[in-house]
């Protein structure tokens, strides 16, 4: 209900105007206006229950004479309204989607001016206080009090959807871009550029405007996926630069098309802590063709124009934002960080062979030379490549003579599907150094095949150990009982070694242990270091590692 369509000023009645005093002016009022008119506006201001959608549409508080001044402001000089003061924020609001409504040919900026005035002035409207004003002028006028406060707070609920229709209506008297820099303005400033939650009309406004944007935003969101197609066929069909950057200019202003419009909704969602889907959609899709750009094809200057036009654009785009900022940082550096890696990739592999080379001679007449390097294991003019290699075994065996030591035999075992090669020296040095290299070149690699395997479910055995991820079958051993399988979680476990094996055992039952020896199972010390680094890092299951 508009303030110059309310049956108050129909009738030239006041809110103090008893019920005789209404029917007599609607009685002079149809000599002079439509009857039926002031037909309807007595019988609205004579029903208690019908009067109170007009009372919270005209102007509360205010006596007749200021009422007449704030109509004659309205129509002949609008602006005056917002120096008036000592008014209740309904009535504020009615004077100003008054103003509103009559308003023709506004800038933006001045249409988001009042947008503003009415939006806060509904944030300072409470029922309780508004109840206790109408009954002051009802109980001059006569009528009953309204006893029920939710009377008024469906009257202040109807009011607002009015409120949000008379902004719907002037802005849908503008050009399309005054339109949405009309409700751009207005939402930023009552929002603090999205940073405070605004007047609830904003949120109102704004919904509906996504409504009727939902269209434009959709067709243009299908545009923005055709300029990504055909900017990865340019680059996959190795267009030239010049070629590549007309479509990467055109995607650039399609993106700032669409975020013109998108950007009070975006700003609304961020006062109230929500994100924009279709944002981050658009936003990630571009995002998603910069990367590959670098990545892929090493375009790495369309890919910070495109970084920098996303910054702009989606800057309201709290995730989005942050993930570009990130972008842009990385995009600056990225060419020489790349000469950098490729480096330090270089110089780390030759380090890595240098560091896993190893020669010797073993044998104290006859010597066999015994190499390990990028090229495989060396014994006895067998080889076998490191890639190759599905088990080790290695392991030292002391003698003697009448109780008397005599020396240790080292032995390393290194297999493939094909072969198998056997080293043996007496010289602990050798033993260490060729091992330490084995582990480094082989060792680290059968660890990780051998968690990724245990990760897809498989199980491996060891001797008669069946090792899964989550734990060991183990075998019960008793002198009057048949041995017996049982299962036990990692936990559960404690290990050790001993006169050149392996040995797994469960906490609490002795019963429950096995013996693996380190030169007659393969990959024995693989297993043992699984489980060794899964007890640090406190897991349950042995995969859990490759995710440290």
């Amino acid at each position: 209900m508009d303030l110059f369509d309310n049956p108050f000023k129909v009738l030239g009645a006041t809110p103090r105007d008893d019920r005789q005093k209404i029917m007599d002016l609607a009685d002079e009022g149809a000599l002079l206006l439509d009857p039926q008119e002031c037909s309807e506006a007595r019988s609205i201001l004579t029903m208690p229950r019908k009067r109170i959608g007009a009372e919270l549409a005209w102007l509360p508080g205010v006596g007749p004479k200021k009422a007449s001044e704030i109509l004659s402001i309205v129509e002949r000089n609008p602006d005056d309204l917002f120096s008036l003061e000592n008014m209740l924020p309904v009535a504020r609001c009615n004077a100003v989607a008054a103003a509103i409504s009559r308003s023709v040919n506004l800038e933006p900026s001045v249409l988001a001016d009042w947008f503003l005035e009415l939006g806060w002035a509904f944030e300072e409207i409470e029922s309780e206080p508004l109840r206790r004003v109408i009954n002051e002028e009802r109980v001059v006028s006569g009528f009953a009090e309204v006893s029920e406060v939710s009377l008024v707070e469906s009257g202040i609920a109807d009011r607002r959807q009015y409120y949000r229709q008379i902004m719907k209506t002037a802005l849908n008297q503008m050009k399309p871009r005054d339109l949405v820099e009309a409700i751009t303005v207005a939402v930023e400033a009552g929002t603090e550029l999205g940073h405070a939650p605004g007047p609830k009309l904003f949120a109102d406004l704004v919904e509906s405007y996504e409504v009727e944007a939902q269209d434009f935003l959709e067709r243009e969101q299908a545009n923005i996926s055709l300029l990504i197609n055909r900017v990865e066929e340019g680059l996959n069909q190795k267009f030239g630069d010049k070629d590549l950057e007309v479509i990467v200019d055109r995607l650039c202003q399609v993106v700032r098309n669409w975020d013109y419009v998108a950007q009070p909704i975006q700003v609304s969602r961020k006062s109230r802590g929500l994100p924009h889907e279709a944002s981050q959609e658009a936003a990630y899709a571009v995002r998603s063709l910069a990367i590959t750009m670098v990545n892929d094809f090493n375009k790495i200057e369309p890919a910070q124009q495109i970084t920098e036009m996303l910054q702009a654009v989606f800057a309201e785009v709290v995730d989005v934002a942050e993930r570009i900022a990130e972008d842009a940082g990385a995009l600056n550096d990225l060419a020489e960080q790349r000469i950098r890696l490729m480096e330090d990739a270089a110089r780390q592999e030759e380090e890595w062979q240098k560091e896993i080379t190893y020669e010797t001679e073993v044998g104290a007449v006859f010597k066999d030379k015994l190499r390990i390097s990028p090229d495989g294991v060396e014994w006895k003019r067998q080889k076998i490549p490191l890639d190759s290699v599905v088990g080790v075994r290695w392991g030292g065996v002391s003698s003697s003579v009448n109780g008397i030591p005599t020396g240790t035999t080292f032995s390393i075992i290194v297999t493939s599907n094909a072969q198998s090669i056997e080293i043996e020296t007496k010289k602990q040095e050798i033993f260490s150094s060729f091992v330490d290299r084995l582990w480094r070149s082989v060792g680290v690699r059968l660890l990780t095949e051998f968690l990724a395997d245990l990760s897809t479910g498989q199980t491996f055995q060891f001797g008669s150990v069946v090792v899964s991820d989550s734990g060991v079958h183990l075998r019960r051993h008793g002198f009057f009982s048949k041995p017996e399988t049982v299962f036990c979680r990692w936990n559960e476990l404690v290990t050790g070694n001993a006169n050149g094996a392996f040995h797994i055992g469960h906490t609490h039952d002795k019963k429950l242990s096995e013996s693996l020896s380190y030169l007659a199972e393969s990959n024995v010390h693989i297993l043992e270091a699984a489980i060794g680094i899964l007890w640090k890092q406190d897991g349950d299951r042995l995969s859990s590692i490759l995710n440290s």
